[in-house]
Protein backbone atom coordinates (compact mmCIF):
# COMPACT_ATOMS: atom_id res chain seq x y z
CA UNK A 1 0.00 0.00 0.00
CA UNK A 2 1.02 3.14 -1.19
CA UNK A 3 1.76 6.09 1.77
CA UNK A 4 0.79 9.51 0.59
CA UNK A 5 0.69 13.05 2.42
CA UNK A 6 -1.30 15.87 2.58
CA UNK A 7 -0.83 19.51 1.27
CA UNK A 8 -0.78 20.64 4.43
CA UNK A 9 2.01 17.99 5.20
CA UNK A 10 4.16 18.67 2.66
CA UNK A 11 3.81 22.72 3.61
CA UNK A 12 5.15 21.65 7.23
CA UNK A 13 7.66 19.60 5.37
CA UNK A 14 9.09 21.83 3.02
CA UNK A 15 8.74 24.96 5.37
CA UNK A 16 6.09 26.92 2.74
CA UNK A 17 2.32 27.79 3.02
CA UNK A 18 -0.55 25.45 1.92
CA UNK A 19 -1.10 27.72 -0.69
CA UNK A 20 2.60 27.64 -2.05
CA UNK A 21 2.02 23.90 -2.14
CA UNK A 22 -1.47 24.43 -3.87
CA UNK A 23 0.57 26.86 -6.62
CA UNK A 24 3.35 24.24 -6.93
CA UNK A 25 0.58 21.14 -7.92
CA UNK A 26 -1.56 23.74 -10.43
CA UNK A 27 2.23 24.72 -11.98
CA UNK A 28 2.85 20.80 -12.42
CA UNK A 29 6.01 21.39 -10.58
CA UNK A 30 4.53 19.00 -7.25
CA UNK A 31 2.93 16.19 -8.69
CA UNK A 32 -0.30 15.15 -6.91
CA UNK A 33 -2.98 12.82 -7.50
CA UNK A 34 -6.71 14.89 -7.00
CA UNK A 35 -8.72 12.38 -4.75
CA UNK A 36 -12.21 14.26 -4.18
CA UNK A 37 -11.77 17.49 -3.29
CA UNK A 38 -8.01 16.53 -2.39
CA UNK A 39 -4.58 16.24 -2.73
CA UNK A 40 -2.17 13.08 -2.44
CA UNK A 41 0.98 13.58 -3.08
CA UNK A 42 3.45 10.92 -3.29
CA UNK A 43 6.55 11.84 -0.45
CA UNK A 44 8.96 10.89 -2.74
CA UNK A 45 7.91 13.76 -5.32
CA UNK A 46 8.83 16.08 -2.73
CA UNK A 47 12.47 15.55 -3.24
CA UNK A 48 13.67 16.29 0.17
CA UNK A 49 17.45 17.28 1.19
CA UNK A 50 19.24 16.94 4.28
CA UNK A 51 19.13 20.64 4.04
CA UNK A 52 15.35 20.87 3.68
CA UNK A 53 13.64 20.39 7.41
CA UNK A 54 10.72 21.98 8.58
CA UNK A 55 11.20 25.16 10.98
CA UNK A 56 10.11 22.71 14.30
CA UNK A 57 12.99 20.23 12.91
CA UNK A 58 15.42 22.59 12.44
CA UNK A 59 14.14 24.32 15.83
CA UNK A 60 14.73 20.70 17.42
CA UNK A 61 18.13 19.97 15.73
CA UNK A 62 19.50 23.23 17.36
CA UNK A 63 18.21 22.73 20.17
CA UNK A 64 19.81 19.61 20.94
CA UNK A 65 23.42 20.55 19.15
CA UNK A 66 23.35 23.30 21.60
CA UNK A 67 22.75 20.46 24.83
CA UNK A 68 25.42 18.43 23.33
CA UNK A 69 27.96 21.17 22.93
CA UNK A 70 27.20 22.64 26.23
CA UNK A 71 27.27 19.12 28.17
CA UNK A 72 30.34 17.21 26.08
CA UNK A 73 32.63 20.88 25.09
CA UNK A 74 35.31 19.47 26.58
CA UNK A 75 35.36 16.04 25.16
CA UNK A 76 34.56 16.78 21.76
CA UNK A 77 37.45 18.97 21.66
CA UNK A 78 39.99 16.10 22.79
CA UNK A 79 38.51 13.55 20.16
CA UNK A 80 38.61 16.58 17.65
CA UNK A 81 42.38 16.67 18.61
CA UNK A 82 42.94 12.59 18.14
Amino acid sequence: MKRYITTAQAAKILGISTVAVFKKIKNKTLPAQKIGRNYAIDPAALGLKADRVGKDTKKRIEKAVKRVVRDYGETLKKLGKE
